[in-house]
């Protein structure tokens, strides 16, 4: 069994109905055992800033799924929502990334290949993450560092 965090946002039309339809969708997988949200919160843009602004959550997720399996199951539901990938950062209607990911024995997992890269390299950067990720695990922690501590560090 797997823990995954996944960074969930969306920025153009209905986007709670967007995070909502993916997170049931997902809820009823047969090999996701338990998915919890956090508060849904309204953001600014992060890299491309000339767009509206992002709702974003993470979940965490409890799964069988291999990590590429469940690449490919976030995948399918931004495809439901008439994901398009014209603007790197740029608007969607969901965006659902894995940013970090600890094996049945609480490890962090690492992968780096063509199609994913676990932790996301923006991760640590990112408050629209971390600040939704803390209310999930308050505890976390990253090379070291409280996500608490993080979260000062990038607001000062």
């Amino acid at each position: 069994m797997y823990t995954y965090y996944i960074s969930v946002g969306s920025n153009i039309g209905n986007r709670r109905q967007f995070i909502m339809g993916a997170y049931d969708s997902l809820s009823i997988h047969p090999q996701v055992h338990r998915i919890t949200s956090s508060s849904v919160m309204e953001t600014e843009p992060w890299g491309y800033t000339e767009q509206d602004v992002f709702l974003n959550a993470v979940w965490c997720v409890s799964s069988s799924l291999e990590p590429h399996d469940l690449l490919d199951v976030l995948q399918s539901l931004e495809c439901e929502a008439q994901r398009k990938r014209d603007i790197h950062w740029g608007p969607r209607t969901l965006d659902l990334d894995i940013v970090y990911a600890l094996s049945d024995d609480g490890a962090c997992m690492y992968i780096n290949d063509a199609r994913l890269v676990i932790p996301h390299p923006y991760f640590w950067d990112r408050l629209f993450v971390l600040e939704p990720l803390m209310e999930l695990d308050k505890a976390f922690t990253y090379n070291g560092e409280s996500i608490g501590d993080r979260i000062q560090t990038l607001k000062t």
